[in-house]
């Protein structure tokens, strides 16, 4: 009997009425453990025929008068936040092991199972949580909040984690030679600096291979999108996401390449996406990005594992004059069948020697205009421009020469004649199986687009 239950607690000791609601506060949806507690005492006195005395505030011997203190600690967590920008806010609450110990106890005493109720940690996360709440005009978040206030009661602070923020974008890069992420000098080690010999008087010097800037290439996308977002929301680090990659040699044009900046520790989350994405393509004429949109953290693991085809355009050079026939037969008969790739030479040093199969979904050739170099024939030449669009994982320039023999079919072997690959742009990544830019995978706390 509930009653039973109650009188077993009040007779423990002082009780503050929201310890004594907690013990039932899976009954009676709508009212706050407080209130079941005041019901609880009202009824156990009218049953008893006993004279009414309210619960003490701050003489209970669970939880030590901290039950009213919800909006004290309301307060500290607003002061705690300061100027952090944020939308959305989870509470949690570091209790101390006697509190801990009496909310067990009360439940022996009141003659009821040790799960019974709810916890002491979990009505002080939601009554504090509320509060804050109001106080700030924003909302709770039991996933992934933008920040978490962790109330120790024994110490009486309120640390503060700032989640990080997240910038989905596509970026195109104008030039070649210019690297996704930043690549440190792997004959320095990123230090840009090494020994020099005795015969040159020893100690350190700027590294020969970077010339002291400890980076393999003196540009990458990474450092011309990732600052900017970092400045713009007064974070402490930011961290770049792409989807895969394009050679360093390679131009990626066209629709561009999804991307995702992790700024951790933002004071500003709400940030003006235009002056964003005017600032970064001020950073450089290398990059530029279009399609800026704050994001949650799931779009980073979209953005890694994302399944994409993509669609290239490369500049071939043949050793033998083709004909317009024959390179378009060579790349039809690309099409729709199963190409088998053993790890490139170019990558084996870092990628597992294996067999992989995909597909090339449209293949098409056109022999340069300007060059009919070795033959007398008007619908022959050296040069061509290939565009492939093929599904995710394929090695493209490995299906045009073959890779001395690891792609197979290729377009060298089926024009009978060596392939050299001039140039390589990417034109487009996209979704093999569903659309990509998905809405819940991003935010909208009134951000300027």
């Amino acid at each position: 009997m509930i009653l039973d239950a109650a009188r077993g607690a009040l007779a423990s000791g002082p009780l503050c009425d929201p310890c004594l609601g907690r013990l039932v506060a899976d009954r009676s949806f709508g009212l706050t453990n407080e209130g079941r507690g005041s019901a609880l005492r009202t009824a156990v006195a009218l049953a008893d025929d006993e004279s009414f005395e309210a619960g003490p505030e701050d003489d209970c011997w669970v939880c030590e008068g901290q039950c009213s203190r919800y909006d004290t600690w309301a307060d500290r967590a607003v002061d705690a936040l300061g100027d952090v920008d944020f939308a959305t806010y989870q509470v949690g609450t570091r209790a101390p092991p006697l509190i801990e110990e009496n909310d067990s106890l009360l439940r022996v005493e009141a003659g009821l199972p040790e799960d019974a109720g709810e916890p002491f940690k979990s009505e002080y996360n939601r009554e504090v949580g509320k509060r804050l709440g109001m106080r700030t005009g924003t909302d709770v978040d039991f996933e992934r909040p933008d920040v978490l206030c962790l109330l120790e009661i024994e110490r009486e602070t309120v640390d503060v984690q700032v989640n990080p923020a997240f910038v989905y974008g596509r970026y195109r890069k104008l030039e070649r030679d210019v690297s996704q992420t930043e690549w440190p000098c792997s004959a320095c080690g990123g230090t840009g600096k090494e020994l020099a010999p005795k015969s040159e008087g020893g100690g350190e010097r700027p590294c020969t291979e970077c010339g002291g800037s400890g980076y393999r290439y003196d540009h990458s996308v990474e450092t011309s999108i990732a600052p900017a977002a970092r400045e713009a929301m007064d974070g402490s680090e930011a961290l770049f996401h792409g989807a895969g990659r394009e050679d360093v040699d390679a131009k990626m044009l066209g629709t561009g390449r999804p991307f995702v900046v992790e700024v951790k520790h933002p004071r500003v989350r709400r940030v003006d996406l235009a002056d964003l994405e005017a600032a970064i393509d001020d950073r450089t004429d290398r990059v530029e990005v279009e399609g800026l949109r704050l994001a949650t953290h799931a779009m980073v693991e979209r953005v890694k594992e994302l399944d994409a085809s993509k669609t290239y355009r490369l500049g071939v050079r043949f050793a033998d004059p083709v004909r317009r026939a024959d390179l378009e037969a060579a790349c039809e008969a690309l099409v729709g069948e199963t190409i088998s790739q053993r790890t490139p030479r170019r990558v084996d040093h870092r990628r597992a020697d294996l067999v992989r199969t995909r597909e090339a979904y449209a293949v098409c050739g056109t022999l340069g205009e300007d060059e009919r170099e070795g033959s007398d024939e008007p619908e022959a030449g050296k040069r061509a421009t290939i565009e492939v669009h093929g599904a995710g994982g394929l090695y493209v320039k490995e299906l045009a020469h073959g890779d001395d023999g690891r792609t197979e079919p290729s377009l060298a072997d089926l024009l009978g004649t060596a392939v050299e690959v001039e140039t390589l742009d990417v034109l487009a990544v996209t979704g093999e199986a569903e659309p990509f830019e998905r809405a819940e995978y991003f935010l909208d706390h009134g951000t300027e687009n």
